[in-house]
């Protein structure tokens, strides 16, 4: 039950930063788009699962977010191209803001394929150089290097020749400065979570022991 409820973080996390990442929201003084609100969620789930369940499970998780992502594009752009009914007076805001999404999506889902399959392999790897051990050390070493190639290739794609070099490159270093603080920050979060899928295991198994008398 608990890796379903993570799927449906995961995913959701997903979908909403493709949404709002059309906007560039001020942190400070550093520009970023809104895409940064929800997407680290996403690298707290995968690294939960892949401790517990194994990198298989993860990249399968990995591939239905992004399943998941092209049916959201497709449905927007079928909804954008649809003839409005009469009373519609809202079509340029529409474009304006969700016309934006494919591009958006384009640049997240190549940033998303190459980061968090990185970061999926990254976490096995540095899982079995510690033997298992040190899952602070394994959450943030695979999060900061795959937040790292997941922020310059999703600036770059989808925001690179929209708005001004200056504004660009501060999204990009903003970005993943803004990751790297959540990154951090979601250590207690990871063990948690942790936590939580091992003794829910634990109690599935002597439920299926006990059944079967064993």
């Amino acid at each position: 039950m608990i890796l379903i409820g993570l799927a449906a973080i995961f995913i959701t996390s997903l979908l909403v930063s493709n949404i709002v990442a059309v906007k560039v929201i001020a942190m400070g003084p550093i520009a970023i788009s809104a895409g940064v609100l929800a997407y680290p969620l996403t690298f707290v789930v995968t690294d939960s699962v892949a401790e517990v369940y194994g990198r298989r499970t993860t990249t399968r998780l990995v591939w239905i977010g992004f399943i998941c992502s092209l049916l959201m594009v497709g449905f927007i752009y079928l909804a954008q191209v649809w003839p409005g009914a009469g009373i519609w007076d809202a079509q340029g805001a529409y474009d304006r803001i969700l016309g934006g999404v494919p591009r958006i999506v384009i640049g997240s889902m190549v940033g998303y394929l190459v980061s968090q399959n990185h970061d999926v392999y990254a976490f096995e790897f540095w899982k079995r150089k510690t033997n298992g051990r040190h899952l602070w050390f394994r959450n943030n070493a695979s999060t900061m290097v795959s937040q790292a190639i997941d922020t310059s290739l999703f600036i770059t794609i989808a925001f690179w020749g929209t708005v001004p070099d200056g504004v660009f490159l501060s999204m990009l270093v903003g970005q993943y400065l803004a990751k790297l603080v959540v990154a951090i920050m979601d250590t207690p979060v990871v063990y948690g979570v942790v936590m939580l899928i091992v003794k829910e295991r634990m109690a599935e198994r002597d439920r299926i022991i006990g059944d079967t008398g064993i």
